[in-house]
């Protein structure tokens, strides 16, 4: 992560005044391109969204209420996959919102749905897979769903996600 003071910010403010939604709810966290954050394109550079992302994703953590779970536990995020879709750029000091939300599970990972978007409309939109993990091992899906008080059913996979799916799993057979 290369946004510390974006990290520590998020730490020491908003998580402690965060609101709470469902655990399949949409968190939505506000930010604005700075001049580090561009190229010399002039735009958002490619490689601050994923670390932008990092941040929403704990920030979605606290907003479902687990984040003193995490804390106690010492449980540990970790990106297994991830792929994006640049629509448009962010411009310097533009305003953006990043729209954070579990989509869905299987037997092993998470998976999360970014949505990037200005007043202009969809910038950016990324799905990521990960795990949490405890020195060293998985923490149980089960386990996770149980701290969080979800007690509905799994929901379907969007139809993109099975696809990515089935294409991480191709890739994993075809390079062994």
């Amino acid at each position: 992560m290369n946004l510390y003071f974006r990290f520590a910010l998020l730490f020491l403010w908003r998580i402690g005044h965060c609101k709470r939604i469902d655990f399949l709810g949409t968190s939505k966290i506000n930010y604005r391109v700075l001049p580090l954050d561009c190229d010399i394109n002039l735009h958002l550079t490619n490689s601050r969204y994923p670390a932008f992302m990092d941040l929403a994703r704990t920030y979605l953590i606290a907003e479902i209420g687990l984040m003193k779970q995490f804390l106690k536990n010492k449980w540990l995020p970790i990106v297994n996959a991830a792929e994006f879709t640049y629509i448009r750029d962010i411009k310097p000091f533009e305003k953006f919102t990043i729209e954070t939300k579990i989509v869905g599970w299987d037997e092993k990972y998470f998976y999360i749905e970014h949505r990037i978007v200005t007043a202009r409309g969809l910038h950016c939109i990324a799905h990521v897979r990960g795990v949490f993990i405890c020195r060293g091992k998985q923490v149980p899906i089960e386990t996770l769903i149980e701290a969080a008080g979800y007690t509905g059913d799994m929901p379907e996979l969007p139809a993109e996600v099975v696809k990515w799916k089935q294409f991480l799993q191709l890739k994993k057979e075809c390079n062994t």
